[in-house]
């Protein structure tokens, strides 16, 4: 009694599920004076093998030469797992029901084992071998089998404490990955984060993110793993597939073994065994699915692991809506202030240049009549070209306003400011731009293709110049060439400082003005 009493409170010492397993084994061991020990955990679902296996007695090099443990399937281990009633035998080897001992494998002979309640279900099995000092008695039975009764219920504490941190983590994973999505990340990132997060939280092998294609399919946009990543972004589910059916539906798929399940008809399926397939759903929209494959032979997912990632992805998935409206209405914000601006510069900044250079027109006209001061007239004249080219840049400006900024540009005036701008960097000036006539619907696209290679060219030789202190760049759709055809030309002039820059003649100056021109 004092030494069962010892074991059964050590058994109770632990609250960590493997650590109390081991415990067990270890104190039925002790109890009974057994040479050898296991406790063998019963998988989940109908086939009801042996998912996991404790030991105690046998030296690492045994159990490396023997290899993979029982399976429970058959042989004694399996009459316990079918059976589930204690066993009890005087030698193993001569039992028409064993079925021998792998290579390598310690001689056992006397065998006890008791199955292992928790909460009125068979959790598993516990074995005894080779007591010392001769065989198994009906005391060793009684006193095992109370043991086994005490470690029930100190297993259930621990899987009770396992679920419990298990559900923290997940809460935990789930704000942080809230808490990333909504300070503002690119939707690649998003993607990525609940990828990532959720492979680490569900201890799987690889994270993905699929999203619907135009085909009618899925396909991998995502993916987060440790090493083996290649080849899985861009592996597509096809039409018609039962997976994809039930995922495109809402509903999650869990898989025992991706590798053999006929539902799974992607080429990379053979790498995987155990899989969670999560619908990110959120308000009604389907976003993709979260799917977390483990490594072939790892343990099946529990129904409380599938039942908190298929929480965590419920969350995630709100979690990207909301962050694709937060960047929505942010998005939103700064086209209305873009819009303000270009409005501003347009009722104010434009009007009251245009008038001013109407007055002064007026005054260059009746100074040039009255032919009173010639040198009045020119800087009249120099003011007027001045504010006609300063209304063009912020009628340029109103223009790239009112474009989206992180999509690309589609219209021929677009693609202009988007070069120019680039250049910028290298020529340590932005240049002014200046459009005139309708560019965008005179320039047809094998002219405009053509217009932009010698806008790059000219542009790439202004920033080998020394220190240009201005760039001017002009295109003019409403030019005649001189054979009398309607064309295009562009000009692009650079000035500098007269440091000894060298345009493409290699000769210095103050001043070069590049040209190009095109029949429309």
């Amino acid at each position: 009694m004092p030494r069962l009493l010892e074991a059964v409170l050590g058994v109770g010492n632990d609250l960590e599920l493997r650590g109390t397993l081991q415990r067990i084994v270890e104190n039925a061991a002790a109890l009974t004076g057994a040479r050898y020990a296991a406790l063998g955990v019963l998988a989940p679902g109908e086939d009801n093998g042996l998912a996991e296996f404790c030991t105690t007695g046998m030296p690492q090099a045994d159990r490396d030469r023997i290899g993979h443990p029982p399976t429970g399937r058959r042989g004694v281990p399996g009459v316990l797992v079918h059976d589930r009633v204690p066993l009890r035998l005087t030698d193993l080897t001569t039992d028409p029901r064993s079925c021998g001992m792998p290579p390598g494998h310690p001689e056992m002979r006397g065998f006890l084992g008791v199955p292992l309640f928790v909460e009125d279900e068979v959790y598993g099995n516990l074995y005894l071998a080779e007591k010392r000092g001769g065989p198994f008695t009906a005391e060793d039975e009684q006193l095992v089998r109370l043991l086994a009764a005490q470690a029930g219920i100190a297993i259930g504490n621990a899987r009770l404490y396992e679920t419990a941190r298990r559900r923290e983590r997940w809460i935990e994973g789930a704000a942080a990955v809230t808490t990333a999505l909504l300070t503002g990340e690119a939707a690649a990132d998003a993607l990525m984060t609940v990828a990532e997060r959720a492979r680490v939280l569900a201890d799987a092998s690889a994270g993905v993110i699929l999203q619907p294609t135009d085909e009618g399919g899925m396909e991998i946009v995502t993916a987060s793993a440790p090493v083996g990543v290649e080849g899985l972004v861009g592996t597509t589910i096809a039409p018609g597939s039962a997976v994809l059916e039930q995922l495109l539906g809402g509903e999650p798929v869990f898989l025992d073994d991706s590798a053999t399940d006929a539902r799974m008809t992607t080429p990379v399926r053979h790498r995987f065994g155990p899989s969670m397939m999560l619908p990110l759903q959120a308000e009604g929209r389907l976003i993709g699915t979260l799917a977390l494959p483990r490594r072939r032979g790892a343990p099946q997912y529990s129904p409380a692991e599938k039942l908190l990632a298929t929480q965590f992805a419920s969350q995630a998935a709100l979690a990207l809506v909301l962050a694709d409206a937060q960047q929505r209405r942010e998005r939103l914000a700064v086209f209305e202030d873009r819009d303000r601006i270009a409005r501003d510069l347009h009722d104010l900044v434009v009007q009251r240049l245009f008038a001013t250079g109407m007055m002064l027109e007026s005054t260059q006209r009746r100074t040039a009549a009255e032919e009173r001061d010639a040198g009045v007239h020119a800087t009249l004249g120099r003011a007027v070209d001045e504010l006609r080219s300063t209304v063009q840049e912020v009628r340029t400006a109103i223009f790239a306003l009112q474009q989206p900024p992180a999509d690309a540009p589609t219209s021929f005036r677009g693609k202009v400011l988007r070069e120019t701008a680039a250049a910028a960097a290298a020529l340590g000036v932005r240049p002014s731009v200046a459009f005139t006539g309708p560019v965008d619907a005179r320039i047809p696209d094998r002219v405009a293709g053509h217009l932009l290679a010698a806008l790059r060219d000219a542009l790439a030789a202004a920033s080998r110049r020394s220190d240009p202190t201005r760039t001017a760049v002009t295109v003019d759709a409403t030019v005649t060439l001189p054979d009398g055809r309607p064309g295009v030309r562009l000009t692009v002039s650079t000035d500098d400082d007269g440091g000894g820059g060298a345009d493409d003649s290699g000769t210095g100056g103050r001043e070069t003005t590049a040209t190009w021109q095109s029949p429309l």
